[in-house]
């Protein structure tokens, strides 16, 4: 298999003026890869500077509730900025400062990335601008906040649908005139080559753990292991932890929106909207028209309403090693609120997507049988949009109250 491939989707189309560039990471990459000195010194800062490993709950209320499987969460929510977005950060910005440069940019859809890439710079000395769509900056106000107040500069990006696949855009632009010293966080498993298995490699970490404390816990295999798809970072991320184990089934859940039979949605692998293309550096599966155009997404999580996925996942579903489901924002809403109501634990609404699946279907599984969920986020960070969804009185008295007492 080409380098860079998985299947046939991948790659690496980039621009000429940033083929040394990526010459340079490559090299470094490769070199961090085969230096046990390199893994230690990643696991060494996210054990003293975040918090891993990060629990596996046993979700015992909401298990006795289904009456089916036993759930157990993954609690990327607990690691440091909260989400599985430290692990890939972390790690890219030990690479940083192997290369020598001093500048980050970086690209951001919920906010959780800019965050854990604002404080990685603000770890490492590193200048730090952070790319966004205008459209998410509304929506996630208060991670923007941090951002700035981490001291990274945080541009709104107004072209397009003005979300995530605008803002990476923008980044690539910043990244051809900045290249000398700047490197792109990229913060998922996408683009070209080595994106998608350097950020894969760093987010493992999760499935390393997750198997370790699953087996110490029930005393085997779970049958099923869940998470949110956007990108596909925190799925391939606890993914990776299974793929040897064949009677541990995969599942992806994407963005329903409205529904897959509307055209407000942001399912690739679910639905007929996506198509084989070739756009930011790498070819996957894409939501596009017939003449290649990329089509708007919706989903009620700023950090799924990407356009495309990461190759990795195209071919493990192509395999049919990892399913594919869509959940909608209604039942996310639906998910989020038993799951706080029961366990005292608040999803972020794109981990929120993954307990919409497991929640369907643990009541048909065996008490003998276990899944995992994982929650790569903490929903602190969705309380604008999820108080707005859920029409709270004293929530919008609160907003009124506050924007007058501003005003004097």
């Amino acid at each position: 298999m080409k380098k860079g491939y998985f299947g046939q989707w991948g790659g690496a189309f980039i621009p000429e003026v940033l083929h040394a560039t990526f010459v340079e990471l490559n090299a470094e990459y490769e070199k961090a890869r085969q230096d046990p000195a390199f893994w230690q010194e990643y696991l060494d800062l996210m054990g003293n500077y975040s918090c891993r490993p990060t629990p596996l709950t046993f979700a015992e209320n909401l298990s006795d509730y289904l009456g089916g499987a036993r759930i157990y969460i993954k609690r990327e929510d607990l690691n440091h900025t909260g989400a599985h977005k430290a692990n890939n950060v972390m790690g890219q910005g030990l690479l940083v400062r192997r290369m020598g440069k001093k500048r980050v940019i970086a690209e951001t859809g919920a906010g959780q990335h800019g965050v854990a890439t604002a404080t990685m710079a603000a770890r490492f000395g590193f200048d730090c601008t952070i790319y966004m769509g205008e459209e998410d900056v509304v929506r996630q106000r208060p991670n923007v906040f941090w951002m700035e107040k981490l001291g990274a500069t945080v541009v709104p990006v107004t072209d397009g649908a003005r979300t995530l696949k605008d803002a990476i855009n923008e980044a690539f632009r910043d990244w051809v005139s900045s290249m000398d010293n700047t490197h792109y966080v990229l913060g998922t498993v996408c683009g070209p080559h080595p994106f998608p298995e350097m950020v894969a490699w760093f987010q493992s970490v999760i499935g390393i753990e997750a198997k370790k404390q699953i087996l110490a816990q029930h005393g085997k295999m779970p049958a099923r292991v869940y998470a949110c798809v956007g990108g596909g970072s925190n799925a391939m991320g606890i993914f990776q932890g299974f793929f040897a184990d064949d009677g541990v089934e995969l599942i992806g859940v994407e963005a329903g929106g409205k529904g897959i039979d509307t055209d407000q949605h942001a399912s690739r692998m679910c639905g007929d909207r996506a198509a084989p293309g070739v756009a930011q550096g790498y070819k996957t599966m894409f939501l596009q028209n017939d003449d290649g155009q990329m089509l708007d997404t919706h989903s009620i999580a700023a950090g799924l309403d990407y356009v495309g996925i990461s190759p990795i996942l195209s071919d493990l579903g192509e395999q049919g090693r990892v399913r594919f489901e869509a959940a909608t924002d209604t039942e996310v809403l639906e998910a989020l609120s038993l799951t706080m109501k029961k366990e005292g634990i608040i999803p972020a609404l794109e981990s929120a997507h993954a307990f919409v699946q497991a929640i369907k279907e643990a009541p048909d599984m065996g008490r003998d049988e276990a899944v995992i969920i994982n929650m790569s986020g903490r929903g602190d960070k969705d309380i604008f949009t999820i108080a707005h969804a859920f029409d709270d009185p004293s929530w919008k008295e609160f907003i009124i109250d506050r924007a007058d007492s501003y005003r004097k």
